[in-house]
């Protein structure tokens, strides 16, 4: 898991490693996979799941689309467009920060 918390930390520097630990949990088995462990932000289907199943079902967010969209973009800004492997930990991770939503893993 060391891994994972590595990762936050290069974009969230104070990261909670118990967040990061529940995130990998809640993630589970599709973690084995590497393409299900990645976040592709040139594929809109794969945005659109992060915004219907992470977003709103998990963090329970009430935002238009438009909004949750543009939060997902700020992330894949954030982890740069020189990194096309973004972690899906990292990157539920940064979504849960900016919503104030980390608690729901704590």
């Amino acid at each position: 898991m060391s891994d994972y918390i590595d990762d936050v930390k290069k974009y969230a520097s104070d990261a909670d490693e118990a967040v990061v630990n529940a995130i990998v949990k809640h993630l589970g088995i599709a973690l084995r996979s590497r393409d299900a462990s990645l976040v592709s932000c040139s594929q809109k289907k794969e945005l659109d799941r992060v915004r219907d199943g992470f977003l709103k079902k998990k963090l329970g967010l009430k935002e238009d689309d438009a909004t949750l969209d543009a939060a997902i973009q700020e992330v894949c800004e954030k982890m740069g467009k020189s990194n096309p492997n973004k972690s899906r930990v990292t990157f539920y991770y940064l979504l849960a920060e900016k919503f104030g939503k980390k608690s729901i893993f704590a």
